[in-house]
């Protein structure tokens, strides 16, 4: 059987289909537009560029990656606060408060990322407004809200010494918290302290509220320490977060130590390293010893008033001594025990005898030398006497703790 062959009229017709599907943009087209250069509308009212299959290249949708996440509660106002996107830039980026106050932010040289370079603040509730474009020219508009931790989650803390004071040698840093710190690595990476003199100490907690810091041995002389605290939204613990950061500067005078001998009625004093003078004094009886080891100067009274039920004396008791007036008092522990000019009653016993209820009492002249000469963070050893050590809470006892254990 001979070949089949086409007629010129069926190659006519069939020329005439392809030619009618190229010019009505059917299945060549779709596959690839270039080749039957066919205009293509605006990407930013189409899907042309959007939908796999319609259109190549595809255009891809803008992806968003906002922080804090929308509606979230109890943020820590520390916390950082960023917008970022894939796939687009950022056209426009507020920040505010309920009541209107903006946030300050950085966008990045290419529009992709939004920072927040503004303090948010405890207990506000922010709404993060933004634009974003993709790469189709296409706008998407959205709002989002957050709100910080609440007042009641907020921690507070005293510092002492406070900024600018000049204390002796022998003062701890003591910062006591609102809240108790169960997190206490992260409160003690946060305080960063430097001294003048190079020295570098430790942290000792003394409860969950209260910590305190100081160098293996006293601090250097007319040296300067400064605390940094970095404390705004560490969390402390239990949900609670500190609400502040702060720098104190701390300047340290001239080395002055004492040793006040229960054996020997002395107070004797030396001033960087020099002796300054011995006298004699009365200390605590049998009774009421002086409490040993070092005792931290801590304030002074020109005047002061005494109470004995203060330390427990009732009415009937042989020691009790009423209320009385004493002269230049010099507070060595809140549980009562003070340098100060001698009762008239005591002056017979200065030197020789010890009849106080743990103070040291002095002649007139020398209780003013050491009201006048010396301050807070000055320091008073006293030896040999029968009195324990003052428990850590009852002034600073600091030094009494052997340094291994206080740094441990």
């Amino acid at each position: 059987m001979a070949p089949r062959t086409w007629s010129t009229g069926r190659k006519i017709a069939l020329l005439g289909v392809i030619c009618a599907l190229a010019a009505g943009g059917g299945a060549f087209a779709a596959v690839a537009p270039d080749l039957a250069h066919a205009a293509i509308s605006s990407e930013a009212g189409s899907p042309a560029r959007t939908t796999p299959g319609l259109a190549a290249p595809v255009v891809s949708l803008a992806e968003l990656t906002v922080s804090p996440a929308d509606g979230a509660k109890q943020v820590n106002p520390a916390a950082p606060v960023s917008l970022r996107v894939v796939n687009g830039r950022i056209d426009r980026v507020a920040l505010t408060t309920d009541s209107g106050d903006a946030v300050d932010g950085t966008l990045s040289a290419d529009g992709t990322s939004w920072t927040a370079t503004g303090a948010l603040k405890f207990n506000t509730r922010y709404s993060y407004t933004y634009s974003v474009v993709d790469a189709a020219g296409r706008k998407t508009h959205s709002t989002r809200a957050f709100s910080t931790v609440s007042t009641a989650n907020e921690a507070d803390a005293a510092i002492y010494p406070l900024d600018g004071m000049k204390v002796g040698v022998a003062q701890p840093l003591q910062v006591t918290f609102s809240e108790p710190v169960l997190n206490r690595d992260a409160v003690e990476k946060a305080i960063k302290i430097t001294s003048t003199s190079g020295q570098v100490g430790d942290f000792h907690w003394f409860s969950n509220n209260m910590v305190r810091y100081r160098p293996e041995t006293f601090w250097a002389a007319n040296s300067t320490i400064t605390m940094d605290m970095k404390l705004f939204g560490v969390e402390l613990g239990n949900g609670q977060f500190g609400n502040f950061n702060k720098t104190v500067t701390i300047h340290i005078g001239d080395k002055k130590v004492a040793v006040a001998d229960a054996a020997a009625h002395t107070f004797s004093i030396s001033i960087n390293d020099q002796p300054a003078g011995s006298w004699p004094v009365t200390m605590g009886d049998q009774r009421f010893p002086s409490a040993r080891g070092y005792l931290v100067l801590m304030e002074k009274h020109r005047h002061d008033h005494f109470v004995a039920a203060s330390i427990g004396l009732k009415p009937g008791d042989p020691a009790n001594y009423g209320e009385l007036d004493v002269e230049y008092a010099t507070r060595l522990t809140p549980s009562g025990e003070y340098i100060h000019q001698a009762l008239d009653s005591a002056l017979p016993y200065i030197g020789n005898t010890n009849v106080s209820h743990g103070c040291i009492g002095m002649t007139a002249d020398r209780a003013a030398w050491v009201f006048n000469n010396m301050t807070s963070g000055d320091v008073v050893q006293v030896v040999n006497t029968e009195g324990d050590f003052a428990n850590f809470d009852d002034g600073f006892g600091d030094w009494n703790i052997p340094w291994a254990q206080y740094a441990n």
